[in-house]
Order: structure tokens, then C-alpha cells, then sequence
């Protein structure tokens, strides 16, 4: 079942993916044999109880606990699914990776119809942002004041992260409820404004060259088909390298990617 899926799947570049694939097929199979089981009840039942077997009503229905016992067992298999399985799987991925592993945290911010990434720099603090601040050439709204932000690094729509060397990606939004998705990491969360939700993943092979997207899973607005970015998948010493070229201090530091101009309110007639 997974190979088969797997055909209609973008490819897996994160340490969690297999994970997520296999349960996926699980979660298939499950449904086929129910789909297969309640198809050959259904058609047993319109067998068994049609007019010709049945001339006569029966009021009295079932009389037997059968189903009554049935209904027992399937709520002591779900409580055994929860507690056994569901609750310890959910506390491993959703505990972050601890500071020895050294996780790159980016702040992703979404708006109509763009997403922005924020870097921390070399001294691993993000800098300050204030919402009076935003404008065309600083959506994040950082402050030009906090010494914490004179070398953070932010990017309109191109996410880079570093091979095998754990992700924390700060999600969150400055005007609608987005969804930030990474089909390639296996990982979506909506960007809800007023909220900042980390959440966590690794990517274990390099893009080389390759156009991994990301995406807007949430309806945002008339521009939402073109919210998307890409994402890169650098070698340690690539990201370093970028990192270090794309510093503020620089002079060889490119001028911020122009924010994209938003889709009006009412269609053009």
C-alpha cells in the first residue's frame, strides 16, 4: 500500500517522513477492509431482511446484547489506541529538539499572498518586531534600534535550512489565518494571527537543485494561488556560506525580494 501511494507522493525529504507514510498506509488499509466489510453487511442485510424473506414485521427487533457487547469492545480497542499508542507518539513529536542537537529556528510569518522568513544571525537572537513598523521594505516590522536584530537575516518566499541539523520553525500570521506547508517535510500548520506555533522537522536530503514547493493550504483570500515559496537544502558549508552572503553587514548582501503586490479587494471588470 505505501509503494502505492507513495507513486502520487511528492518525494520524502524529512527524518519523520517514513513514519507519516507508513501510518498513511495503515490508515488505508484500514479503510479498505471497512469499506470491503460494511459493502458485504450491507449487501447481506438488504438479502436477508427484503420483503420476499419477510412478509410478516417483526416489532420486536434483536433481542440478543450482541451489539451491546460490541460497542464495549470497540471502546476498550480505542482506549487501548489512545493510551497505548496515540498519546506517547503525539509527546515524542511534538517534545522540540533539545539544544544539544543545535535546531535552526526561523520565524515564518505569512500574509496576502507571501510568506516571510526570519533568521536570527550569527548571535542567535531574533531581533525585535513591532507591528507599527511594517511597511513595503521591512514586512516583518524589525527594529532598526534592537542590537539583537542588526544581523538577522530575512527572505520573502525562499526558505533555506541546513542538511540533517533539526528545524524549529516559529509559524504565524499578520493578517488572515494561512497554512504553512511543506509537502516535501511532511509538515503543515496554520499561521493564525495573534499566535506563534513552533513546530519541528529535519530534512535529511539536499534539494540540488530541485524545486520543492511551499505552500498555502488555507483559502486566503483572491490571491491565494500564488502564495507559494521554495524551499533549499543547503550542505553545512553551503548554508554557511549563505548565511554569511546574506547578512546585513555585507555590502554583498542583495536587495530584499520586493513584496508582492496584493490582488485587490474586488475583481477588475
Amino acid at each position: 500500500m505505501e509503494k502505492f501511494l507513495g507513486q502520487w507522493m511528492p518525494v520524502n525529504a524529512a527524518e519523520h517522513g517514513p513514519q507519516l507514510d507508513s501510518i498513511s498506509a495503515v490508515v488505508h488499509w484500514l479503510m479498505l477492509i471497512l469499506f470491503v466489510g460494511w459493502g458485504i453487511y450491507y449487501g447481506y442485510v438488504l438479502w436477508r431482511f427484503n420483503a420476499k424473506r419477510n412478509p410478516r414485521v417483526n416489532y420486536a427487533g434483536v433481542r440478543s446484547h450482541f451489539s451491546t457487547y460490541l460497542e464495549a469492545g470497540v471502546a476498550v480497542v480505542e482506549l487501548v489506541l489512545l493510551i497505548g499508542f496515540s498519546i506517547p507518539i503525539w509527546y515524542r513529536w511534538t517534545s522540540r529538539p533539545p539544544a544539544s542537537q543545535n535546531p535552526l529556528e526561523v520565524r515564518v510569518v505569512g500574509e496576502q499572498f507571501a510568506w516571510n522568513f526570519h533568521y536570527p544571525g550569527g548571535d542567535g537572537r531574533f531581533g525585535r518586531s513591532d507591528a507599527r513598523l511594517v511597511s513595503a521594505t521591512n514586512p516583518l516590522g524589525l527594529d532598526p534600534e534592537d542590537p539583537n536584530g542588526a544581523d538577522d537575516i530575512a527572505t520573502i518566499n525562499q526558505l533555506h535550512l541546513e542538511l540533517n541539523r533539526p528545524v524549529i520553525a516559529r509559524i504565524a500570521s499578520k493578517d488572515v489565518i494561512h497554512s504553512f506547508k511543506i509537502p516535501v517535510m511532511r509538515v503543515t500548520q496554520d499561521a493564525t494571527p495573534g499566535m506563534e506555533v513552533p513546530i519541528h522537522f529535519k530534512p535529511v536530503k539536499l534539494s540540488e537543485g530541485e524545486t520543492w514547493e511551499i505552500a498555502c493550504a488555507q483559502l486566503c483570500g483572491l490571491g491565494h494561488y500564488r502564495m507559494k515559496g521554495q524551499l533549499f537544502v543547503h550542505s553545512k558549508q553551503d548554508f554557511e556560506k549563505w548565511m554569511s552572503e546574506n547578512t546585513p553587514q555585507n555590502p554583498a548582501t542583495a536587495e530584499p525580494n520586493p513584496v508582492p503586490e496584493a490582488t485587490p479587494a474586488q475583481p477588475i471588470v
